[in-house]
């Protein structure tokens, strides 16, 4: 990443860890946070598999460095949203973490044939227990790991296609499932397989008690384990640019043709919107940015904006010209109503936003390999 970008993470690492000095903070290692840490350490030695759900786009910075996995228990990591990260680098990291001495697998919370493959691991892992006679009749996995790693998503779907391929009859239960960070409250407990039977334990997300390092502040609240309202996103959206300006990814889109579009004013012409009229108002003012078209054009601006800018992005004025040139750009792809000064560029930022951690903007992992691997 350019180096006029890290001014940018050191912001956010400041912002982040005055949060996190705060030991009373309603944002970081809450009263329900510790409580849950302590109940996940206490249950560790209970279990016969402990699953690590990392993200697959900062493998290193989404790591729980303080769980300790008794010697009883089986300790898997699993590189969850897969299909959000860079596919390559996601294969190395794998082989790094084997290397190691680390069972790892890659998996898509949200495809069946991922589920059904880390299903089967599963399966191969309690028979070896059962053979080794360290795993009674029912067989108890727990999934740990920190905010918004897709927990929740994980133990349903295993639930689901576990259920399935069983022929069990019965209501499907199901966790709590939600792109904000710190919705799942309490422990809880699915079954995913018969003969042997295996529930999953999904736990609530933990964050440590302390963080220093400024990368890993940023690359946390970039992917959604933190809060947005704790950097703001803006702030966010001007990270992602930076990464994706020093990317790759966006001369895949050269394909897509210009964008011609018409941002819409309203009814009244010359009237400015608050930001909640813009939210609330008639839908032809706010277009679904999800929408292929308004995202082809997002992709197109992207595109256009970086390989026309010529400058040195090691220069942190150029830099700040470049994150310019890029919201003003996205205020017309996204078709957002202009004049609204800091509401639209917030509008702007969160929709930019979502379209990244939803894997519309390309793919990327955001952790490089330590220096000394290949």
């Amino acid at each position: 990443m350019a180096s006029a970008s890290g001014r940018l993470v050191e912001n956010i690492g400041k912002t982040i860890k005055k949060v996190v000095e705060n030991k009373g903070s309603s944002w970081w290692y809450t009263p329900h946070m510790a409580a849950a840490s302590r109940a996940i350490a206490n249950r560790i030695p209970l279990v016969d598999i402990v699953v690590q759900v990392r993200d697959a786009r900062i493998p290193f910075s989404s790591a729980l460095k303080e769980l300790s996995v008794s010697n009883s228990s089986k300790h898997i990591i699993v590189l969850n949203k897969m299909d959000l990260a860079n596919r390559s680098q996601t294969k190395k990291w794998t082989r790094y973490l084997e290397e190691q001495s680390h069972v790892c697998c890659e998996v898509n919370s949200h495809n069946k044939d991922s589920i059904k493959g880390f299903l089967n691991l599963l399966q191969s892992e309690v028979r070896e227990l059962k053979k080794n006679g360290q795993s009674s009749h029912t067989t108890t996995v727990m999934l740990v790991g920190i905010p918004n790693s897709g927990k929740s998503a994980l133990a349903n779907s295993l639930h689901q296609i576990g259920r399935i391929s069983a022929e069990e009859k019965g209501r499907l239960k199901h966790t709590a499932v939600s792109p904000n960070p710190g919705e799942t409250k309490e422990i809880s407990s699915l079954k995913i397989a018969s003969h042997p039977n295996i529930f999953v334990l999904d736990t609530p997300g933990v964050l440590p008690p302390d963080i220093i390092d400024d990368e890993v502040c940023s690359k946390l609240a970039l992917t959604g384990a933190i809060a947005d309202c704790l950097v703001g996103e803006l702030k966010l959206a001007q990270y992602f640019l930076a990464i994706l300006s020093t990317s790759d990814e966006y001369k895949k889109w050269i394909k897509f043709p210009s964008i011609k579009t018409k941002i819409l004013t309203g009814d009244q012409p010359g009237k400015c919107s608050t930001v909640s009229e813009v939210k609330m108002g008639p839908k032809k003012q706010v277009p679904d940015h999800t929408q292929d078209s308004i995202v082809n054009n997002v992709r197109r601006m992207l595109f256009e904006t970086v390989s026309s800018f010529s400058e040195d992005l090691e220069n942190e004025a150029n830099f700040a010209e470049l994150c310019k040139l890029h919201l003003m750009g996205l205020h017309r792809a996204f078709q957002v109503v202009p004049g609204i000064g800091e509401d639209a560029d917030y509008i702007v930022g969160k929709k930019l936003l979502n379209l990244y951690r939803t894997g519309r903007l390309g793919h990327y992992t955001l952790d490089q390999l330590p220096s000394d691997v290949n």
